[in-house]
């Protein structure tokens, strides 16, 4: 397991400095942030990143993430040339070294937290997710919910949600199918591996579809293009804020076969009605067994890319909530010596 740090460029207050500090990193994952949706990312700037990242010793191997275009999403005749631009940013990355693309086909939005800082009893701050207060909104007023994104103005986003109001699940399974017969065969040629996120929270939300909920869904995406480059993002706080997902058993099924290629590591308290906070990394914190999805990891031999996901903000920080560097350093290290330990003393795999 190679673990890595999330990084958002050169306006992130945690500087590849201080990340490059924590024991045990291999490398960061970052993205091109000012290029318009749709659009190829310049080799120049590939280049250029990946140069930032080793000055500091750290390997650049995965991108999050490559935004996928909303007409590609919804199918719309523009969708083609978008996904040659999509096809050529896969190359671009390629040339440059890049392993991983983790990307995502939420319609609209990547997710949706209705708090960005509930104080927690011992100080800390966290984000959570209230099922009773995402239903309680009209959206014909309007959204308004932290992690949304404002960059649509009020009546672009209406116009947005009236478009997929003409989609339902079955109707983006089969445009997902469509991008991804388009993308991974250039993937192959390049030996990227296509990493997709499940959708966050993993439900229904205002009416729009998803379609990467669960393990049927999983599943069922792999078989679209049954290739090694065709894998998965298993994210256990996106998945495991669904109360009927077995992160472990996802990890020991899908890793089993190959097809995850990079693990985002956080632990979430979550109730029955799917209500959830993002908690410190620690098993007896949460909901989710980390220590055993980490066995699980172990246990199918997962060599791949992965990173403590979201974390409090803690001891004062202030930064971009769920990104801050004191509790994402904390569950590294948590991570890697949860590995380190069965490691060393687990019988060898046969």
């Amino acid at each position: 397991m190679k673990m890595s740090f999330r990084w958002f460029g050169d306006s992130d207050p945690v500087s590849l400095a201080y990340i490059r500090q924590i024991p045990g990193m291999h490398g960061i994952v970052s993205a091109i942030y000012d290029v318009a949706v749709g659009e190829v990312w310049p080799m120049e700037r590939i280049l250029e990143l990946k140069a930032k990242v080793e000055a500091h010793d750290l390997a650049l191997d995965v991108i999050e993430s490559v935004p996928v275009h909303e007409d590609i999403k919804l199918g719309k005749p523009s969708r083609d040339h978008l996904i040659a631009n999509y096809q050529q940013t896969i190359r671009n990355l390629g040339a440059a070294g890049i392993k991983v693309i983790c990307y995502n086909f939420m319609p609209v939005f990547d997710w949706t937290r209705t708090s960005l800082a509930k104080l927690l009893p011992d100080g800390s701050t966290t984000l959570t997710f209230s099922t009773r207060e995402v239903e309680a909104i009209d959206i014909s007023k309007g959204i308004s919910l932290p992690g949304w994104d404002s960059s649509y103005k009020p009546d672009e986003l209406k116009a947005l949600l009236a478009e997929y109001s003409k989609i339902n699940e079955e109707k983006l399974w089969q445009h997902l199918a469509y991008f991804l017969k388009a993308i991974v065969p250039v993937a192959e040629e390049r030996n990227i591996r296509m990493a997709i996120h499940p959708d966050d929270p993993p439900r229904p939300i205002f009416g729009l579809p998803r379609i990467v909920k669960n393990r049927d869904d999983l599943e069922r995406l792999l078989r679209i293009v049954d290739s090694p480059a065709n894998g998965l993002t298993l994210c256990s706080g996106s998945l495991g804020a669904g109360p009927e997902n077995n992160v472990e058993a996802l990890v020991r099924e899908f890793g089993g076969q190959g097809r995850i290629h990079f693990a985002h590591l956080r632990n979430v308290k979550v109730n029955a009605a799917g209500d959830f906070e993002e908690t410190a990394h620690k098993s007896d914190c949460g909901s989710l067994d980390m220590a055993a999805i980490v066995k699980a990891y172990h246990d199918v031999g997962f060599e791949g890319y992965a990173r403590p996901d979201h974390g409090r903000m803690i001891w004062g920080e202030k930064g971009k909530p769920g990104y801050g560097l004191y509790d994402r350093a904390l569950g590294a290290v948590y991570l890697n010596g949860l590995w380190e330990a069965i490691d060393k003393f687990a019988p060898a795999r046969r």
